[in-house]
């Protein structure tokens, strides 16, 4: 039966074949294989490797490959359905079909075989090409608004104060924002007004202020980054001031449970700083009995700012007497709500409040801020003047804002706005033509701020601007900065050249070299990398006592830094897998147990074999996101390797499967005879036997990321195995059997780079795409910039056609 199936299919198809795709592909009969030889090569794999298993006997996994010779089912045509056969070929690239127990095809049986599939995928693709896959409209996210903000406006925010978070799919935050509640409308219509007040600048209605807290567990023993050499602790606060004019700065120290100040063991200083520059220098003393609430009622000041963004330093001086290392105890974290006794004392929140004076709410005509300085390139100097002004200043702010040429409708709505809110006030003397013009302007920026065009990018493939480069200028923005185009990018839309090939990598190479571009880092390494976790995660501080959020911050800042530096020097992504150094801070580097790194901030580290540091599988950030608070776990561990690495993800859990449970005292069961006590379930099995031999191999790490040898005293066993069969024996083997088919992790970082790029989840009709992507990235040795520029000029990306 099994023989008769397959030569049924090759029968099938080599007829349709050649009535289409042969005619109209004549190079590639011409340079290779022609059709029917590749459909042979792969009915002979299916027939040999396949069937045993893959048949209406057996149907393995539900998928049984019989029924094609009956329903034509590997034809080509337009409505062919090649996602079960995308899967196989990354399944037969990975060599994790057949199973590892089972009857192995030879190397070159395998290659024969991923090379005819493909031809065959690809000539569907060129036979058959799906419509452009647009996204339609699709919401600013709270970030790419931020950004937004900052790039229109000259206005850093931080975009937590006002919008609300937005939810995740596939992996990323930017592929379901297709809404607006009624709730989320309110909020972006608040910050409209909010932040229009603050960039022009008009009448303050009273002081604005912001508060910022230090998280309780974070250690303020050691230098914070930024602020001057020889202090220890506190915070540094970027901070927009509104207006020129005088705030008040105000200081809270940290408190234990009983509200004492903690850490009062005798006088210290508190310095405060704007700009690197000090400002004021307080006493900080022990009171005499127990209250403490005039310790710090003195850290207070007024200083008078100019407007626009400043940065506010709050830091102790170092005391080296006062500051003895004391080794931290496992039950310490008994002692408060934090982990241990302070020391020293430490900053708990800072309040900046202003400006306090009546001038500068009331007027900001003299007080040129950043955003002024943007927004306002003409000043009307008569009444007569005030409406052509007002229209030199929105219609290149609505340029910016909605990426696109000016239309007189785009121009009509908020200059309307404008015209209502600059009517003079009769009998009103303050009312100056300066506040008529500012207000206007305040006015219409809310319209912008507020309108569709600016809250959502549209990708129609050109069919809404009817110029699908406009589209492009914004979607390349958008991935590579989190933000919108600038001048350069929409000149170049606007004349209708950005699409051209040439055009566009230089585009990309500057774009890359911008510091915008550190959005890739912030916003699509920390979402592929599960940064964003590390705040939800805190590992039982009885087990691991030295755990405290200046950790939890030092590893994402290794992670970030690591990919910043592949994206900066064009490093090739697998460098990401392997690599001879990292990024470390003092904190990290003793947390790691490597010697002689000094100081807050971090800087590239060669490591040794020996220190067992370097590629992602091995920073902390990625262990722990990956552990459970009082242990490893290798399913978890496994899993994350699987899905993001080799882009095979296991299918999720069945209903009802218990988790594995605490060792009992006095019981040495290992967590891997836990494992294998769990897989013993055949429903369990199934899918664990792929994913628990993958993290075995990372289980030298313990839960916050240090390397260990023992375990309970035994030592650890790393013997793994990847879904091909290739048995491996802790980290360095893994990465290594990774890179043996580099192609695979490559093909999965594109996946998810195209996911977050175009703001969808790829499927069948990408796979021709991504596909090319890496092997116009593999002749430049996978490097970043290689990777984004073929990225950027595929189809999918493009939103057009298969060529």
């Amino acid at each position: 039966m099994p023989h008769v199936a397959v030569q049924s299919v090759i029968l099938i198809m080599a007829a349709c074949l050649s009535g289409s795709i042969l005619l109209s592909a004549p190079v590639l009969a011409d340079s290779g294989p022609t059709a029917v030889d590749d459909l042979q090569t792969a009915a002979d794999f299916v027939e040999q490797h396949c069937l045993d298993c893959h048949n209406d006997a057996e149907a393995a996994r539900d998928f049984n490959l019989e029924p094609f010779a009956d329903d034509a089912s590997w034809t080509p045509r337009a409505d062919w359905d090649t996602s079960d056969w995308e899967k196989i070929l990354k399944r037969l690239v990975g060599r994790q079909m057949p199973p590892a127990d089972a009857s192995r095809p030879e190397e070159s049986e395998y290659i024969a075989a991923i090379g005819a599939l493909r031809r065959h995928l690809d000539r569907q693709a060129d036979a058959f090409p799906p419509p452009p896959a647009t996204t339609g409209l699709r919401r600013l996210t709270r970030t790419q608004y931020a950004n937004a903000i900052r790039d229109l406006l000259r206005l850093e925010i931080d975009a937590a104060d006002w919008l609300p978070a937005d939810s995740s799919s596939h992996g990323f935050d930017n592929i379901t924002v297709t809404e607006l509640s009624p709730t989320q409308l309110e909020r972006y219509v608040t910050a409209a007004q909010q932040l229009s007040r603050l960039a022009v600048g008009g009448r303050l209605p009273g002081p604005l202020g912001k508060t910022v807290r230090v998280p309780g567990d974070q250690s303020q023993s050691a230098h914070v980054e930024g602020l001057p050499l020889g202090t220890r602790g506190g915070v540094l606060i970027p901070f927009t001031f509104p207006r020129s004019g005088a705030y008040e700065i105000r200081v809270r120290l940290a408190r234990d449970r009983d509200e004492l100040v903690e850490g009062l063991n005798g006088t210290y200083h508190l310095d405060v700083l704007l700009d690197d520059d000090p400002i004021d220098r307080f006493a900080i003393k022990r009171p005499k009995g127990r209250d403490h609430t005039q310790v710090d009622a003195h850290l207070k000041l007024r200083v008078h700012v100019s407007a626009g963004l400043h940065r506010v330093g709050v830091t102790f001086p170092r005391n080296t007497m006062a500051l003895q290392e004391i080794k931290r105890q496992p039950f310490d974290v008994q002692f408060n709500q934090h982990r241990h006794p302070r020391q020293a004392p430490a900053v708990q929140e800072v309040s900046i409040v202003g400006p306090l004076d009546r001038a500068a709410l009331t007027t900001a005509e003299d007080h040129d801020s950043p955003s002024r300085q943007a927004i306002f390139c003409v000043r009307p100097n008569s009444p007569d003047k005030l409406r052509s002004a007002a229209q030199q200043v929105i219609r290149p702010l609505l340029r910016k804002a909605y990426r696109r040429p000016v239309t007189a409708a785009d121009l009509d709505v908020p200059m309307r706005f404008f015209d209502q809110a600059s009517e003079p006030h009769p009998g009103d003397d303050s009312w100056t033509l300066q506040d008529r013009f500012d207000a206007g302007v305040e006015a219409a920026l809310s319209a912008i701020l507020v309108n569709p065009h600016f809250l959502f990018h549209v990708d129609s493939g050109g069919q809404a601007t009817g110029n699908p480069d406009i589209e492009l200028a914004s979607r390349l923005s958008f991935f590579l900065w989190s933000s919108i185009p600038d001048e350069r990018l929409l000149d170049l839309a606007e004349q209708q050249r950005l699409h051209d090939p040439e055009i566009l990598q230089q585009q990309v190479r500057r774009m890359l070299a911008d510091q915008r571009s550190q959005s890739l880092v912030d916003n699509f390494a920390d979402q592929w990398l599960y940064l964003r976790n590390l705040d939800s995660i805190t590992p039982d501080l009885r087990l691991f006592p030295d755990f405290d959020a200046n950790l939890r911050e030092a590893f994402r800042g290794e992670t970030q830094h690591f990919f910043a530096d592949v994206v900066r020097r064009n490093r090739s992504v697998l460098d990401l897998i392997r690599s001879e150094d990292t990024f470390l801070n003092e904190r990290l580097a003793k947390h790691y147990g490597i010697p002689h790194v000094y100081g807050s901030h971090f800087r590239r580290v060669r490591v040794t074999p020996e220190q067992h540091r370097g590629g992602l599988l091995r920073h902390g950030s990625l262990l722990m996101v990956t552990s459970y608070a009082t242990r490893t776990a290798p399913t978890l561990r496994g899993s994350w390797v699987l899905e993001n690495i080799l882009g095979t993800p296991p299918p999720p859990p069945p209903p009802n499967i218990p988790t594995l449970k605490e060792k009992t005292p006095g019981k040495l069961t290992t967590l891997r005879d836990q494992l294998a006590l769990h897989r013993s379930n055949p429903s369990c099995a199934s899918c664990h036997d792929l994913i628990d031999p993958v993290g075995f191999a990372l289980d030298q790490f313990d839960a916050v990321g240090r390397w260990r040898e023992r375990m309970d005293g035994q030592p650890i066993d790393v013997r793994g195995r990847l879904p091909d069969g290739t048995v491996v024996e802790g980290v360095d083997q893994l990465e290594a059997g990774i890179l043996q088919r580099p192609e695979m992790f490559v093909q999965t970082l594109t996946a998810k780079l195209l996911t977050y790029a175009i703001g969808r989840h790829v499927d069948r009709h990408d796979g021709p795409a991504i596909r090319g992507i890496v092997d116009a990235a593999a002749a430049d040795d996978y490097r970043f910039a290689s990777l984004v520029t073929a990225l950027v000029l595929s189809p999918s990306f493009q939103m057009r056609s298969q060529p």
